[in-house]
């Protein structure tokens, strides 16, 4: 699929028209188009091929010929033009989290800059402060946006949500020639970002299974080929993916060893020297003797634990409740009864009710909520109380035809800048729910205007409560700790976002929320059908945060559920 490329581009012609000053309407025109290309589920490809790149909102015939040209070309010629107007290293300047195109023009201006490295310098001049729109503050948020950007850069973790499915098809694909066979290393924790993708098996015939994996259609390189390890370069994202071919009984052993984390692994090393054994990724030993290793199982009975989950190998405390036998019954991926956060074709979203329940029923789910924008999110497609109440009303129509499932008629409501809801209470009151979310002013009294819409009844659960975009945005300057204790205190629930790029609240916070009993509610914010399977994500972080079905709303009976306007 080349949605990620087109998209790339096309924000880049955004970066430059407005780092040129350009129509400010042209310029959103081409980063919601941008956006779409991203979120929709169908290859572009495929659907410029039948005619149907109109399904997508916002394309009109400039942008669809440059797709089109790009298709054919592999580039847009408009791209390179503009690209030839300004610095050619600005386009990865303006990756940078906190600085934007208008505040590098600024900089440009004044002081020429060319590289990260003058950027750099530049910032610490006093003449710097002193420019229009800038300030100490918005100074040393851009340092941080640079140090964030090089980081990232250095490290060149990959999110969780991409390096998933594409390791899942290749898994699912070697299984015709494997024994036994999983992901190891973060990805099998489900950490936010991962690092090597190592994938483990055994098998009877080790030729066939390193031919069959080489031979993966997917395939755009070879860089090992070897009798245990073997090593590609997928076309999806340019991930490599590694093999390792094990012999059944050291695969336990070695699934276990491989899936860390480092700091688990050495916890379990030092109980193991305590016991006078070894344990390797070939198994236990005793003397020369291996007492364990074909499953993960025995390795860990016997260290006297049962099987500690992947999710919880941190090292923060799982060995230790593993051995007093207090281990949490965590959430199991199919424990989900429902989704609290998707926005439908009425405000931003892509897909009709009836496609978004359609696609629920499939998924075994007993209830879902509609949360369109509020009408302050113009951007958005946000509603106002007239379209809003449309809405309703062909959710009770599809309602009446679906009566296996409960649709939440519910909205995300915007905090504005003095904490009040961008409906008023008799509106919020006409709802199932509420989800209160800040989208502006990420960086104005939000802990004060968070703490006020939870003071609101109808306020049920705040939304991606950090704001943090993890390919690009910090968040907001939000006390977090402070949000968990008041959602404490009034009953809000938090949410887990299960968009791959927030998955927010995170495990940390979430177990913090754990703490002090604050309930949680896992959304996958969709905009489309296909990211409401996100929902996995959103599970691997409240299993990260040892949480437990009693803490979820996603685990309850909708009749039932323990939400604040029930008390």
């Amino acid at each position: 699929m080349k949605n990620s490329e087109i998209a790339d581009v096309l924000d880049g012609i955004a970066d430059v028209l407005e780092f040129e000053g350009d129509n400010v309407f042209k310029i959103n025109a081409y980063r919601k188009v941008a956006r779409r290309i991203r979120e929709i589920p169908e290859d572009i490809e495929q659907l410029y091929q039948s005619g149907q790149l109109s399904k997508i909102p916002g394309i009109g015939k400039n942008i669809a010929e440059h797709i089109e040209e790009y298709l054919k070309t592999g580039s847009i010629s408009k791209y390179r033009e503009l690209l030839s107007r300004v610095p050619s290293t600005f386009v990865e300047m303006m990756k940078i989290p906190n600085l934007g195109p208008k505040t590098l023009k600024l900089l440009y201006e004044h002081f020429k800059i060319q590289t990260i490295e003058d950027l750099k310098n530049v910032l610490e001049k006093p003449e710097a402060i002193n420019l229009p729109g800038m300030g100490e503050k918005k100074i040393q948020n851009i340092k941080n946006g640079i140090q964030l950007y090089l980081t990232k850069r250095t490290h060149q973790r990959i999110s969780l949500g991409i390096a998933l499915p594409v390791v899942d098809e290749i898994v699912k694909y070697m299984k015709q020639v494997c024994k036994d066979i999983s992901p190891c290393g973060s990805l099998r924790r489900m950490k936010e970002t991962i690092g090597d993708i190592d994938i483990l098996c055994t098998a009877d015939n080790k030729d066939k299974v390193v031919k069959r994996f080489i031979s993966y259609p997917g395939v755009q390189s070879i860089i090992a080929e070897g009798e245990t390890k073997s090593s590609i370069i997928v076309k999806d994202h340019m991930l490599q993916i590694d093999l390792r071919v094990v012999e059944p009984e050291s695969y336990g052993a070695a699934l276990q060893y491989f899936t860390g984390s480092k700091e688990h692994n050495i916890k379990l090393r030092t109980i193991a020297k305590e016991k006078g054994l070894k344990i390797s990724e070939y198994g236990v030993f005793k003397g020369e003797d291996r007492i364990a290793g074909k499953s993960e199982e025995e390795i860990y009975k016997i260290f006297g634990m049962p099987l500690i989950p992947p999710e919880l190998r941190e090292d923060r405390g799982e060995i230790e409740a593993a051995i007093a036998g207090k281990l949490p019954h965590i959430i199991k991926y199919d424990d989900v009864k429902g989704d609290f956060h998707i926005h439908t074709n009425y405000s931003d979203g892509i897909s009709t009710i009836e496609e978004i329940v359609k696609k629920a029923i499939e998924m075994g789910y007993q209830f879902i909520g509609l949360c369109d924008h509020s009408q302050t999110s113009k951007f958005a497609g946000g509603l106002n109380v007239e379209r809003l109440r449309e809405r309703n009303k062909e959710i009770d129509r599809i309602a009446r035809k679906y009566p296996q499932i409960k649709i939440f008629k519910a909205a995300e409501v915007d905090i504005l800048g003095n904490g009040e809801m961008d409906y008023p209470d008799e509106i919020l009151a006409e709802l199932d729910f509420v989800i209160g979310s800040i989208h502006q002013g990420f960086k104005k009294n939000v802990t004060e205007r968070m703490i006020k819409a939870m003071e609101n009844r109808y306020v049920d659960i705040i939304g991606h409560p950090t704001g943090r975009l993890i390919s690009s945005r910090e968040g907001y300057e939000v006390d977090i700790d402070k949000v968990i204790e008041y959602a404490a205190k009034t009953g809000t629930a938090l949410e887990i976002n299960a968009y791959y790029d927030r998955l927010d609240l995170n495990d940390v916070n979430a177990m913090k929320a754990k703490e002090k009993n604050v309930m949680i509610a896992i959304g996958t914010d969709a905009h489309n059908i296909k990211m409401m399977e996100y929902m996995t994500l959103g599970v691997a972080v409240a299993r990260r945060a040892w949480l437990e079905k009693s803490r979820l709303l996603n685990c309850y009976d909708w009749k039932k559920m323990p939400v604040k306007r029930n008390k």
